[in-house]
């Protein structure tokens, strides 16, 4: 990297991939080949980050409805649950939810209010205020969330989920009661069996169930965490993290992902000589400040990374050292002195002061939400990203 410039992240154009294909060849390939094209040099410690999606593409990592509702049956043989805490979304849970209905008889289905687990509302924050509801303790019918709070359509996709999802479960022949509540221990009103839709709370949500009496108990992560009828699998996440394919099947998210970026990493080494790390990203963890809504709908923003990438940022805070440490210096002599304090920094920062206001979160994270925006979830045809310069400082 030139010393006028920090990071920089390039999408890497790729071409389509399908199941079967030499991936970590084609990641290397498209790499280099970028390189070349735009005359830019790989460095140590350079990024390359691939999205889940063509991971598991590449490993015909699929999975059928059908599959899904041979599995729900096996695992709640008596046909009737409840299902708690879905988020609203017809790319990730619309095809699983049609799983699960095929697989039961009756479902008690409760959605959390005034919005799911990822912020996509149900009801506004306001109308909730003026209802005299108690959302920690209430829980309603349809019937009467209907009455209080009238049909409600999300604001970006125009879909009346509720009915939306009462359809999927009809439309699969098993019967559906619509419930609506925040305390995974009311469903047990209505049903022992319970199956937790929830993705960063479901441990906690699975232990109150089974603390308070729930007789069977399974999270997304435990429906197809192994093969069914010869299917795609996800040892570690089951389901979640999942995506719509057709109307009859979905891509689960990758698997064995440690050996595919430690391969593609010894690969780039092989080419060019040089230390690169790799990591799977899914989503990027961020909230939209509009919609409210929490991105991060992957059970982790990455599945699986090469060593150098594990851990937190240990920076300081320039403005911290500009307004304290060297308040009296200027110019030059500001510059070799915060060059000088970075130099010498501690190889932990935890509690120091001058690393206040520094983002607390892992690497992956970061650098996987700056790949998710960069690579984007359209048509942008960039499903691998490289970023540079990601480790260099004010000294450097």
């Amino acid at each position: 990297m030139s010393k006028s410039l920090g990071t920089v992240t390039r999408g890497i154009k790729a071409p389509i991939i399908k199941e079967g294909d030499d991936l970590p060849k084609i990641v290397v390939e498209s790499v280099l080949s970028a390189s070349e094209e735009n005359n830019f040099a790989l460095n140590d410690k350079d990024v390359v980050a691939v999205t889940e999606a063509v991971l598991a593409r590449a490993q015909g990592n699929y999975a059928s409805v059908t599959d899904i509702a041979d599995d729900v049956k096996a695992k709640f043989p008596s046909g009737e649950i409840g299902l708690i805490f879905p988020i609203m979304s017809r790319n990730r849970f619309a095809m699983c939810l049609k799983g699960i209905a095929r697989g039961v008889k009756k479902i008690y289905l409760m959605l959390s209010y005034p919005s799911d687990e990822v912020g996509n509302p149900l009801i506004t924050a306001e109308q909730l205020e003026t209802s005299g509801v108690n959302p920690y303790t209430d829980v309603l019918s349809e019937e009467k969330f209907r009455e209080l709070f009238g049909s409600e359509k999300h604001r970006f996709t125009g879909v009346d989920y509720i009915e939306y999802y009462k359809e999927l479960v009809t439309g699969e022949g098993a019967e559906v009661e619509m419930l609506f509540g925040n305390s995974p221990v009311a469903i047990l009103k209505y049903t022992s069996n319970v199956i937790c839709a929830d993705i960063h709370t479901r441990k906690l949500t699975k232990e109150r169930l089974i603390k308070n009496g729930a007789v069977r108990v399974a999270g997304l992560d435990e429906i197809l965490n192994e093969s069914v009828n010869g299917s795609g699998f996800n040892p570690d996440y089951g389901i979640l993290g999942s995506n719509k394919s057709t109307e009859e099947k979905i891509k689960l998210f990758p698997k064995n992902g440690r050996a595919f970026v430690e391969d593609v990493a010894e690969r780039f080494f092989e080419k060019t000589g040089k230390r690169v790390e790799v990591m799977i990203n899914g989503d990027g963890a961020f909230k939209d400040p509009v919609g409210f809504i929490w991105e991060l709908a992957d059970p982790v923003v990455s599945p699986a990374f090469t060593d150098g990438l594990k851990g937190t940022p240990n920076e300081l805070k320039l403005k911290y050292l500009a307004d304290n440490e060297f308040s009296d210096l200027k110019g030059d002599e500001l510059k070799n002195a915060v060059r000088d304090r970075i130099k010498h920094k501690k190889d932990d920062l935890k509690g120091d002061m001058a690393s206040q206001g520094t983002t607390p979160r892992f690497l992956t994270d970061l650098l996987g939400s700056l790949a998710d925006l960069t690579s984007g979830s359209g048509d942008k045809g960039t499903p691998i990203v490289l970023i540079q310069g990601y480790f260099d400082n004010y000294a450097d």
